[in-house]
């Protein structure tokens, strides 16, 4: 009994193995050597998640890309507005203007100024380099007699000196810069050349020199003015300062200042001595004003005068300094007008010739702005009863 169960059991394990090897050949060879998983610890904890089901994507199909051409915008510079050309009257007065580089400025600033004006006509006679000293390389006493003749002007304008500060030749020596020798033949010549400019009875103008950048140029300048304006009034013309619209308030050199509006714009070169458009038209300022008292109805700007309208008073600016009496309103509210033939607010008020226009343009000064309005910054702001 005991030998017969071993060897069924021996026969029954036969028999298993003999199973087992059918079942692995009956399978594919992939799956019989596929190896084992091995398992994280969360997938014995948490078992093992399921595969996601891929969802194949759409294949994206390109479109043809539009390209929106952009359209050239064209850009337009705003054109300042040409001033129209005023056809001058066949008796427009001339005014003369004669000189070295200086005068030139001058003239091209006042033929600016009186574009507009019907009745003047601006002639420029200079030569940059020119002045009263060298006499050899350009000799104004000879010239101007012919120029005057040639042109016939209504007045003249004279503007030199810049270029003097040199030795003279006096009675054939050479004398230095304002050595007493150079400056008794220089004022002798100046009063020789405004005597000449008023030969014919016509007004003159003798413009004075500027300030320049160089302290020892400025210098000799304030010099050289007072013999033009000695030499000047004394042949009867007028002499023309314009030195505080080149200045600051310590009168020294600037290069930019206030133009003709009140802007603040450069009047000056960069070399210090020449000036740019805006500084030409404020030379030519000072003498334009001389120029329309002088000139009277000629001066007036527009179409021109015709007819009986030449007999009409222009009114031309005071002169300089004049003293003007300023009055105050006469009240209405009082119906009987007591005191009408008073001025309220007792003696007058008392001006000294200049606007707020010439004050600004000269010396850069501006009025106090009225009490209460955005640009009053006074500090101090009283209320008058």
């Amino acid at each position: 009994m005991s030998k017969t169960i071993p060897a069924r059991i021996a026969r029954l394990g036969i028999a298993l193995v003999a199973a087992a090897g059918i079942v692995a050949a009956a399978l594919p060879a992939g799956a019989q050597e596929q190896p084992r998983e091995r398992k994280t610890i969360l997938e014995f904890l948490f078992g093992k998640k399921k595969p996601r089901e891929v969802i194949p994507a759409e294949p994206q199909v390109r479109k043809p890309r539009t390209t929106a051409r952009k359209k050239k915008t064209t850009t337009t510079v705003a054109k300042t507005p040409e001033t129209p050309v005023v056809e001058k009257l066949p008796d427009a007065k001339v005014v003369l203007v004669v000189g070295d580089f200086i005068a030139g400025s001058v003239g091209e600033g006042l033929a600016a100024a009186f574009e507009a004006t019907p009745g003047i006509r601006v002639e420029r006679r200079t030569n940059g380099s020119s002045g009263i000293v060298r006499d050899d390389y350009y000799n104004w006493p000879e010239t101007l007699p012919a120029l005057i003749a040639e042109t016939k002007p209504a007045l003249v304008v004279v503007s030199m000196g810049a270029n003097d500060r040199q030795q003279m030749t006096v009675a054939g020596e050479k004398e230095k810069f304002r050595s007493e020798a150079w400056t008794k033949e220089y004022e002798t010549r100046v009063a020789r050349l405004a005597t000449l400019a008023r030969q014919s009875g016509k007004p003159l103008l003798w413009m004075g020199m500027p300030a320049f950048q160089s302290s020892a140029l400025t210098a000799d300048m304030t010099t050289l003015n007072n013999l033009y304006r000695a030499g000047v009034e004394k042949a009867g013309g007028e002499f023309v300062d314009i030195w505080d619209g080149f200045v600051d308030e310590d009168g020294k050199f600037v290069i930019s200042g206030s133009d003709i509006n009140g802007q603040q714009v450069r009047l000056r070169g960069s070399d210090g001595i020449n000036f740019t458009k805006a500084g030409k038209r404020k030379l030519a300022f000072y003498v334009e004003k001389e120029i329309r008292r002088l000139l009277g109805d000629a001066a007036a700007d527009g179409p021109g005068l015709q007819g009986d309208l030449k007999d009409l008073v222009v009114a031309t600016p005071p002169v300089e300094d004049a003293e003007i009496t300023k009055t105050q309103p006469i009240s209405l509210a009082d119906p009987a007008l007591d005191g009408g033939t008073a001025l309220l607010g007792g003696a007058p008020i008392k001006g000294n010739g200049k606007s707020l226009r010439d004050k600004l343009v000269e010396k850069g000064e501006t009025a106090d702005a009225p009490l209460g309005r955005v640009d009053d910054f006074r500090m101090n702001k009283t209320a008058t009863p």
